[in-house]
């Protein structure tokens, strides 16, 4: 991945950095946004060749801006991994119409806007690959998370579909669904010492089946599984969706 310019969301913490430091690691040229970074710190050298950008993803002229902003200061992109993501918890009865809204516009509406800003660029030059952090929520009923999992289905399956169209032209789409991972967005949900324990063994009276592999994941699980979707390794492999959960759905 030497010298090839990759961007992030979402990398402020979490898995998106993990995902950004991954990248440098191996000699990409990351492009780091996130809305939590200062304004002044806009285009900042990150001292690897890449640079950290603010970026509202819900800003549709923001987008565009950004993405232009990034090819003009470090180059084509060549990888585009969407993280960046939002949590609202709460039951379907209890969720207000800001939460739903504000679920899907982070989670899909933005994957949606950049993945097509950036496929636009990548297709004239028949090369790239693109990355959706979803959630094995995504795949099975979740109580108490209708808003969240509605939103990263919505994200996997627009995935999978532009995997489809752009494969005529040599870019790949491919999704990583993580499921229990230790960020904050994992430990909002927490309430108690005994929370990670709870998580691993899973709670039958909400029909949520444990983790067999008995952990819960690091950010830098998800980031190796990311690292493989975008390298030459996986080649072959577009609109695949990889599961990194310990086997928490039992990949239902």
């Amino acid at each position: 991945m030497n010298g090839a310019v990759a961007v992030v969301t979402g990398t402020a913490a979490g898995i998106g950095a993990a995902v950004a430091d991954a990248l440098r690691e191996r000699g990409a040229r990351v492009a780091a946004a996130d809305r939590a970074y200062e304004p002044d710190g806009d285009g900042r050298d990150d001292g690897h060749g890449g640079r950290t950008y603010r970026l509202d993803v819900t800003e549709p002229h923001a987008v565009e801006e950004f993405v232009a902003g990034v090819e003009r200061d470090l180059g084509p992109i060549a990888i585009l991994v969407n993280v960046a993501g939002v949590l609202h918890p709460g039951t379907v009865l209890e969720l207000t119409d800001a939460d739903w809204d504000a679920s899907l516009a982070v989670n899909a509406t933005a994957v949606f806007r950049l993945s097509r800003t950036v496929a636009r660029r990548m297709v004239p030059r028949r090369a790239g690959s693109i990355v959706t952090v979803g959630s094995n929520a995504a795949g099975v009923p979740r109580a108490g998370m209708a808003a969240y999992a509605a939103s990263k289905a919505a994200a996997a399956h627009l995935t999978r579909c532009l995997g489809l169209e752009l494969a005529p032209y040599g870019i790949r789409c491919n999704i990583v669904s993580p499921g229990s991972t230790d960020t904050a967005m994992q430990r909002s949900l927490w309430t108690g010492p005994d929370s990670p324990a709870r998580v691993i063994a899973g709670a039958p009276e909400a029909y949520r089946v444990g983790i067999p592999l008995g952990r819960i994941a690091d950010p830098a699980d998800i980031a190796d599984a990311v690292l493989f979707l975008v390298s030459d390794a996986a080649r072959h492999i577009t609109m695949h969706d990889l599961y990194v959960d310990g086997g928490a759905t039992l990949r239902a």
